[in-house]
Order: C-alpha cells, then structure tokens, then sequence
C-alpha cells in the first residue's frame, strides 16, 4: 500500500501505477503532506485571497462537526465548498491547469499555518480541521493516484512475514473486522489479509477501538486499517510544523504587510464563520440576525436542548451556570450571533439574568 523502510511497497502488482501524463506536473500529486514551504513570489492580494478560500472550506468542516452532521453529510457539503473555492481536480481529469490549484492549494495551507500557530487553542482546530480535510480528499482520490502518491512516502512500517501471522493467528482473528461476513467468508478474508506492526502510540484510535492486536508495544494493523497510520502521521507531522511556525512567528512582526491580514484571519477562525452565513465576498447572506429574532429562530432551528434552555430563559428571566455555558458556547457557533450571546445572557438585557 505504501513504502515501508528499506522493503518494497506492498500493493497489488496487477493495479497500475502512478499514470505517466502526471510526471511533467510541479505537483504530481492531489494529496499533500506539505513537508515543503512554498518558494515562489507571490503578491499580498494573492496571499489573503487563497488564505480566505481555505479558510471557508475549513469553517464548513467545523460547522459540520458543531451540527453533529454525519459523516456522508459532512463530506457532500465540504466538497461543494472546496469545488467552490478550492477545487483540486484529480490526474485523470482533462484541467489543464492542475498545478495551478495545486499551487493555491499549497500556498493557503502555509498562509493559515502563520495565522493559526499563534495558540494553543487554534493549533489545535486547525490540526483538526486540516486532518478532517485530508481525510476528505484522500477517501475521494483515485486508487491509482492515491498509492502512487503513498509510494513515495516512508511511513517506518514494518511488514507482517507469514510466519508471524501464523504464530499469532488466533490473536489476530479474534480482533479482525471483515464486516457482515459469514464465518467461511470472513476466514477466508483473513488468509488473504496482509498486516504491517507500527509502534502503538501511532494508532492510538485503533488501540481504543480495539481493531488492533498489541504485542510488545507494537500494533498489528490489517490492512483495511493502515489509513489510521496516514491520518495520524499526517495530524503529528502537523502539529510539530505548526509548534515551530509558532517559535519563528516573531521574526514577522516587522512586516507591517502580513501581520494586520494574519490578525484578521485569525480573528475570523475564532468566531468561526461557516459558509452557510457568507456570500463570495465574505459578506452576509440574507438580513442580519438580530437578538429580537432569536426567538422565532429558536423554534423553527434550535435543537431540543438549546430550544429548552431558550424556553426555561424566557419563562424565569434566568439561567443556573452550566446551562448558561452551554447556552453561549451554542450561540457562538454563528459568527453573527457571538454579540447577541452576551445580550441575551447578561444582566443588562433588561430582565434575563443568569447566575
């Protein structure tokens, strides 16, 4: 599936490679780890234009998670965003310039790794989003384009040989999920399965969800589970990038070009603006929300719980802690709501208190 050390890629020989009308293009490849920063010139205009587009398909893929949408869900509205915004066509397509929204693609990653490096709390949304993101596209890929690009790459797996599947055939059975198989399909599912062992702390979502047999700190992973290890070296190789973009970040405080666009993408990542409030241009769609709004838009939109918190804040003019916490933290998933928050849940909104 991809390369392993020193040893061989382990694949099917009979599913083609990398298609050779790729070899002229700069970036070969539609998937990116972005070991590499972006060495070309680039204008200011350019470098808050594709920081912006990135930056709406990744406030779609936290308004995603903060509505609990599913994950077939998720994945239809974000790529309508990345089609609208960031399009990233595959090998096979007929775009002639496939280096060209590679190259977008590219730079915006590493503008919004400057403005989201500057906390804790934003490194962490944004190794979240970025993670889900390349997710997205990697179960989206071509097979073909997919292995070729996971060739390339040394993920330090070790490959299972048989006599040590065989010595361990009992413990590995028992935690293989083949899906709803019989017991004949499902054994002879497993004959054919081909494992790598990584250390365990590389596949700790595996660990927990117990898809993996452990032996001597090293996990056996089949493999219809080796994307974990992709993902997860993806989210740790990020979140080491983003910790030393945050050591070297003071050099640029003297570029009073950057730094007021880097605040202001910062800023918009914080209230977290979803697609679903903005136009092309950034702006609003529709008529502003207004506080006097929120309690039509409580019983046509909220979910039960927010709508009962809403109902009990109406009915008492007040709210006990917790229930005003959660009251506001769901407010402040609508960047048009983060002000109503405070005038719905303070003392000086007339009779609602809290407390």
């Amino acid at each position: 599936m991809f390369k392993t050390g020193d040893r061989k890629p382990i694949h099917d020989d009979s599913v083609p490679q990398h298609a050779s009308s790729s070899s002229h293009l700069r970036y070969p490849h539609r998937l990116n780890f972005y070991d590499k920063p972006p060495l070309f010139d680039v204008t200011i205009e350019e470098f808050e234009t594709c920081a912006l587009d990135r930056l709406r398909v990744l406030a779609e893929i936290e308004s995603s998670a903060a509505r609990n949408r599913s994950w077939d869900e998720s994945t239809a509205v974000v790529k309508t965003q990345c089609d609208k915004h960031l399009p990233l066509k595959p090998n096979s397509s007929k775009y002639d310039d496939l280096d060209g929204q590679r190259r977008k693609d590219h730079l915006s990653h590493f503008v919004l790794r400057l403005a989201f490096c500057r906390s804790e709390d934003l490194r962490r949304r944004y190794v979240k989003a970025e993670s889900t993101l390349f997710r997205m596209r990697y179960d989206d890929d071509a097979q073909t384009d997919r292995e070729a690009f996971l060739n390339m790459r040394d993920f330090n797996c070790v490959p299972v040989s048989a006599e040590e599947k065989a010595a361990y055939d009992t413990e590995l059975y028992s935690v293989y999920n083949a899906g709803p198989k019989k017991e004949a399909e499902r054994r002879a599912a497993f004959e054919k399965e081909k494992y790598l062992k990584v250390k365990w702390s590389r596949v700790p979502d595996l660990v927990e969800k117990r898809r993996v047999f452990l032996k001597r700190g090293w996990a056996y992973v089949p493999s219809q589970e080796q994307s974990s290890i992709i993902f997860q070296e993806f989210e740790t190789q990020l979140d080491k990038a983003l910790e030393m973009t945050a050591r070297l970040l003071p050099r640029l405080d003297e570029d009073a070009r950057l730094v007021p666009i880097l605040n202001n993408l910062s800023q918009g990542f914080i209230a977290g603006s979803s697609s679903d409030w903005m136009n092309e241009n950034g702006e609003a769609n529709g008529e502003e929300l207004r506080a006097e709004m929120i309690d039509d838009l409580s019983k046509k939109h909220f979910p039960m719980c927010m709508k009962t918190l809403h109902d009990r804040l109406q009915r008492d003019n007040h709210l006990k802690h917790f229930g005003r916490l959660q009251y506001g933290l769901f407010l402040k998933a609508s960047p048009y709501l983060i002000s109503l928050e405070l005038r719905l849940t303070t003392p000086d909104s007339g009779s609602r208190t809290v407390g």
